[in-house]
């Protein structure tokens, strides 16, 4: 049955996380053959439509919210960072009700139905300073000092959500002085003062000792 056939294909990509496009693409299948057989297996609870086109694997312990990252925005890349990224590297505590990521494309929220993703522009000049998180290539994330920075950086537009933060857990590897040269490169003037100077009320309150 074409469905058989179809679950196979999901299971030979290993990830749990696949658009309708990509499935058909890997199966050779027309796109509205490989819905067809996506919506059957949806009924017998085996994958389920997230967004638009994007379906999960039921049941696999490995999906994960973040791995949606890269088909929510098709059109634009985006890393994750600001508190979500903070609480990933273990600076803060709280579970993020959303998972907050900084791209080039309009500020926005997409929700889905494994999670929240509240998008933040930032300059294409700045967007930088981001990598393949644990070096895995399933999702970008913010280096801790620029998701830090990032914060900042938002916080300067009026974003109170962005501008006070609980308790602040800094490791040895967190370099204050990576932090300040990432602020020191923002392109705009007056957005480049205000988080030099939040950067310094953190040393000088001893958030940030080094």
């Amino acid at each position: 049955m074409p469905e058989t056939s179809i679950l196979s294909y999901i299971k030979r990509l290993k990830r749990g996380v696949f658009t309708t496009n990509e499935l058909a693409r890997f199966s050779g299948k027309s796109v509205s053959n490989a819905s067809q057989a996506l919506r059957f297996l949806e009924k017998q609870g085996v994958v389920s439509n997230i967004y638009r086109g994007l379906w999960i694997e039921t049941g696999n312990e490995s999906v994960s919210p973040y791995l949606a990252i890269n088909f929510i925005l098709p059109k634009h890349r985006a890393y994750v960072s600001f508190v979500s990224a903070l609480h990933l590297y273990g600076i803060i505590e709280q579970i993020p009700q959303v998972i907050t990521l900084a791209s080039t494309s309009h500020t926005k929220i997409i929700k889905t139905k494994i999670a929240a993703f509240s998008i933040h522009r930032i300059a294409p000049s700045f967007f930088r300073g981001f990598g393949w998180y644990k070096g895995t290539g399933s999702f970008l994330i913010a280096e801790q000092e620029k998701a830090l920075v990032d914060c900042l950086y938002l916080a300067s537009r009026k974003k109170k959500a962005f501008k006070f933060f609980p308790e602040l857990h800094f490791s040895d590897s967190f370099s204050a002085k990576k932090a300040k040269a990432w602020a020191k490169s923002i392109p705009d003037k007056k957005i480049r003062a205000f988080v030099v100077k939040k950067l310094e009320e953190m040393r000088i309150g001893r958030q940030i000792f080094k």
